[in-house]
């Protein structure tokens, strides 16, 4: 209800200042005709109508950015208390089943089993968190070290294969020989595994995430992760990696996260001195994230 009365008040500010430009418009208009003869006044009331004009179009694209940045706060916000309520209340259901009634060992092994997948759940939410806020520092100095990035990226396909209970979905190919890049590991860990998350979540009914490493030039190379899930629109590319953005798709109105993860990548990488891109070819077509990071020089 809070959104839709944001987009009527939109809507409402967009007539009126249509509306008073119009207006504007007209008066100034009307007035020039009537003193063609009074150049001097002439003159400066085509500069008061300008500047009227610029203060209408400026009070517009204010307000619109405003509402439109409370609408993304209100969506972030409903995303963590989501994210951590349902762990949560999994959790509580869990822990009263096993104080209330004696239950087989298998099964609880499988309560428990949940139990660490909720809790991971609520940790990877504050992390996202956390993160945010932290990445905003530019100035904030990073643990640097040398880094197998192969080895890396093997890490982070073994993370998402425990979170989501998966086998061969994910498939990383290595490139021919070993590849050195400097950096932060643990950013560069919560860069790849924000990006193979989200092709999981979002891979709709069958999950194929296949991850490349390759040697782009002697200055960089590229890690391309290609899933083939729902696709990006090409309208979407370019907003995915603004914070709190999430993608309006009806089949994924019900995927969770708290639109983060790619803004959390995107600071990241660039704070390496990276780039990262997405490519899809459109809706149900899959997507390809492209990071790509300088590397060691012979590396």
């Amino acid at each position: 209800m809070r959104v839709a009365g944001r987009k009527r008040a939109a809507v409402i500010v967009l007539i009126l200042g249509i509306t008073l430009v119009a207006l504007a418009v007209a008066l100034n208009v009307g007035w020039i005709i009537l003193n063609l003869r009074e150049v001097a006044m002439l003159v400066l009331g085509v500069v008061f109508f300008a500047l009227i004009i610029t203060g209408l179009v400026l009070n517009m694209i204010f307000l619109i950015r405003e509402i439109r940045r409370n609408e993304q706060q209100d969506a972030f916000l409903n995303a963590v208390t989501h994210e951590l309520k349902t762990p949560i209340a999994s959790i509580k259901l869990y822990l009263e089943t096993l104080r209330a009634r004696e239950v087989s060992e298998e099964k609880r092994r499988e309560f428990y089993d949940t139990m660490l997948s909720d809790t991971d759940r609520l940790l990877n939410t504050v992390e996202q968190v956390l993160l945010t806020s932290r990445t905003k520092d530019r100035n904030r100095l990073l643990n640097i070290s040398e880094i197998d990035l192969g080895e890396l990226i093997q890490e982070c396909t073994a993370i998402i294969r425990s979170r989501y209970k998966l086998e061969d979905e994910i498939k990383f190919i290595e490139p021919a020989k070993k590849i050195l890049i400097s950096g932060d590991r643990s950013e560069l860990q919560t860069v790849l595994t924000n990006i193979l998350d989200n092709a999981v979540k979002y891979s709709a009914n069958e999950i194929k995430v296949n991850v490349k490493l390759t040697d782009l030039n002697r200055n960089f190379t590229e890690i391309l992760i290609k899933d083939s899930g729902v696709g990006i629109l090409s309208a979407e590319q370019k907003r995915v990696f603004k914070r709190f953005y999430r993608i309006p798709n009806v089949s994924t109105q019900a995927t969770k996260g708290t639109g983060l993860g790619l803004h959390i990548a995107q600071t990241i990488v660039k704070k390496h001195g990276g780039k990262i891109f997405v490519e899809s070819k459109g809706e149900n077509r899959g997507t390809t994230f492209i990071v790509r990071l300088p590397k060691i020089t012979g590396g």
